[in-house]
């Protein structure tokens, strides 16, 4: 095989707050707990069975570092994209541990909102792509002929542009009407 995949989508829900550090040099980094979640009916005993799986995320992309920050709380659904890491560490007894964790940093990172905030529904697509005030994503998926959001699972711009509006009655102007401060 010539190459490798390491990508990881989640759709879940925030189990608490994120929590914002900063590194010496001042950039932050955010970590989150995702909870997804599966549910079924018992076929011996016909009851309702859920099982919830609790994923670590780790954030080293400063401007989803900031969205995290302002916009996601307890609760808060997302979409999100990244790559599995896992890290290797010491607990106070000296023992060696490992850590599993989503990783979103560079070009290929994905976060989304998924629920409402306030009076407009959907939430806002926001790409790991570099610096600047450019957050969304801009891969060749995301250049079509539209510039508004076609569903809640991808709500990209054709220019790479944050979009927090919903369904087709996006345009220009509608992209630019947006509480997001970059």
């Amino acid at each position: 095989m010539a190459g490798s995949v390491n990508k990881v989508i989640l759709i879940g829900n925030l189990g608490a707050d994120p929590e914002i550090r900063r590194t010496q040099d001042g950039r932050p980094i955010a970590n989150l707990r995702i909870a997804t979640s599966e549910s079924w009916r018992d076929r011996s005993s016909g009851e309702r069975r859920e099982k919830t799986e609790w994923h670590r995320v780790v954030i080293f992309n400063e401007g989803l570092c900031k969205v995290a920050e302002q916009f996601l709380r307890k609760g808060s659904k997302v979409y999100l994209e990244g790559q599995l890491q896992t890290r290797e560490w010491e607990d106070q007894g000296g023992q060696k541990r490992f850590s599993t964790e989503v990783v979103l940093q560079g070009f290929n990172s994905t976060l989304t909102m998924l629920d409402g905030r306030g009076e407009r529904e959907g939430g806002g697509d926001f790409g790991g792509g570099g610096g600047g005030s450019d957050y969304g994503r801009s891969g060749p998926m995301d250049r079509g002929a539209s510039g508004g959001g076609s569903s809640s699972a991808s709500r990209g711009g054709s220019s790479g542009t944050a979009s927090s509006g919903g369904g087709s009655r996006g345009g220009f102007a509608s992209d630019m009407d947006d509480e997001i401060p970059f």
